[in-house]
């Protein structure tokens, strides 16, 4: 999960939003400073460098998706990471990897307390609602905060909860990310300097409660107790071959298989030939987007990744460009496609399908479903396709040094007697930094 939010983060540092968010932030100073990843002389306040690297790892839908529904990774490292920078004492990359599995956790155990949150979300987008709540449990682990400071980050953090779904498939969405990750660790160092909040602030209906209309909070074990067990151990977690929303996987996986039933009889795809394409996928307005206009939108549409698996025989970071958006073909393509949503296909992650069907103009008919993309947690990626990803994503960022360097750094995280090393290869973007960090201390 590190190494993958790394790898979209980085990439994501060469998007729009991610400009946009910078420039904006570098408006601030302050005298303890903090890296944006991908660059090798930019540094801002740590809560900035939190909020940029934050949209830098959802600006591009990128990211890691489990269930209940949410993205776990992009709140809680980029905070992390900023926090480490500004301590005292450097912490190991054992203490990184507790905080980060702490801030994790508590996501889980928090989407747990409610049925709704295990669907595909409708009002709030889940990372702005729990991601917060575990930048501030992650940031307040590595502070080594007390208990009682840590239930207070917390209740401080659900004041800076929640964001309407409205905002989907707009440059905004990534914000929510990042403005998770800002305000957790705020909440945090609030919490240490003596700030408080309500202590019940889980337990309440008018607490965190209001974010879900059936939470129903239940008592966790203590951990040294024989019935406490990390939710972290049987997590599902899905990890995206394709720059868009988890649904689209369904989609494109399905699409593909249509396209290569027509090719082996038709022997070519020829969209002059295509009378009509059939979508069955789950109801959820907000990745409904027959004709999208801008690339958050075309990562929000079931149709488009369609289409452009179709015409492509692929979907890519290059997918989603303007150009490729608009390309007279596609907008044909798009006109042909029709969406159906059947009563048995249920907006969850965990049980949605989708299925393709493809009409030619001579009454042929080619079709496939797909219930299981690859990067699914029941058919999740190879531990090779996941550093070929990462080292892809980096690639386009780092030097070759860097890309190696983070790979071995998060592979033995456990044994890294510093974090700051990591950053180090975050980075490294230019040759002339190989030889400064040629030897790695572990």
């Amino acid at each position: 999960m590190m190494l993958d939010t790394l790898g979209v983060g980085l990439l994501g540092t060469r998007t729009a939003v991610f400009n946009k968010a910078l420039k904006y932030s570098q408006a601030y100073t302050s005298d303890e400073r903090s890296s944006v990843w991908g660059t090798s002389e930019i540094s801002l306040p740590p809560h900035y460098a939190a909020f940029v690297n934050g949209i830098a790892v959802h600006s591009m839908d990128f990211d890691d998706t489990w269930h209940p529904a949410t993205h776990p990774s992009g709140a809680v490292l980029p905070a992390l990471l900023a926090l480490a920078e500004t301590l005292p004492s450097q912490p190991s990359g054992l203490d990184l990897l507790l905080a980060f599995n702490v801030g994790i956790e508590v996501q889980g155990r928090l989407m747990r307390f409610s049925t709704e949150a295990y669907n595909i979300p409708e009002r709030f987008h889940p990372p702005s609602v729990v991601g917060v709540m575990g930048s501030a449990a992650a940031s307040a682990k590595l502070l080594a905060l007390s208990p009682a400071q840590c239930t207070h980050a917390l209740a401080i953090a659900a004041s800076s909860a929640g964001a309407p779904l409205a905002n989907a498939a707009t440059q905004t969405k990534p914000l929510h990310i990042g403005n998770a990750a800002r305000r957790g660790l705020e909440a945090a160092q609030l919490a240490q300097l003596g700030l408080e909040g309500n202590p019940a602030i889980l337990d309440k209906d008018c607490g965190f409660g209001v974010y879900y209309k059936d939470y129903s909070p239940s008592a966790i074990p203590h951990s040294a107790s024989g019935d406490f067990k990390w939710m972290l151990e049987n997590q599902d977690v899905a990890f995206k071959r394709i720059p868009a929303h988890l649904g689209m996987h369904w989609v494109v996986d399905a699409a593909l298989a249509a396209r290569e039933k027509l090719e082996n009889t038709e022997r070519n795809f020829d969209l002059r030939k295509i009378r009509r394409v059939t979508l069955r996928v789950p109801p959820s307005k907000y990745i409904d987007c027959p004709s999208p206009t801008s690339e958050h939108q075309a990562r929000h549409s079931f149709q488009f990744n369609c289409g452009s698996a179709l015409l492509d025989n692929n979907v890519t970071v290059s997918s989603f460009s303007e150009a490729q958006i608009n390309r007279p073909a596609l907008k044909e393509l798009l006109s042909k496609v029709e969406v159906e949503t059947p009563e048995d296909n249920k907006p969850s992650f965990d049980k949605m399908y989708c299925e393709v069907k493809i009409e030619t103009d001579q009454g042929q008919t080619y079709g496939a479903r797909c219930d299981t993309f690859y990067g699914h947690w029941r058919k999740p990626l190879s531990q090779r396709d996941l550093v070929e990803k990462f080292s892809v994503n980096a690639s386009s960022v780092l030097c070759t040094e860097g890309v190696e360097g983070v790979i071995d750094v998060i592979g033995n995280i456990e044994q890294v007697r510093g974090s700051s090393i990591l950053t180090s290869y975050l980075r490294m973007t230019t040759s002339q930094h190989r030889q400064l960090y040629r030897t790695r201390n572990f």
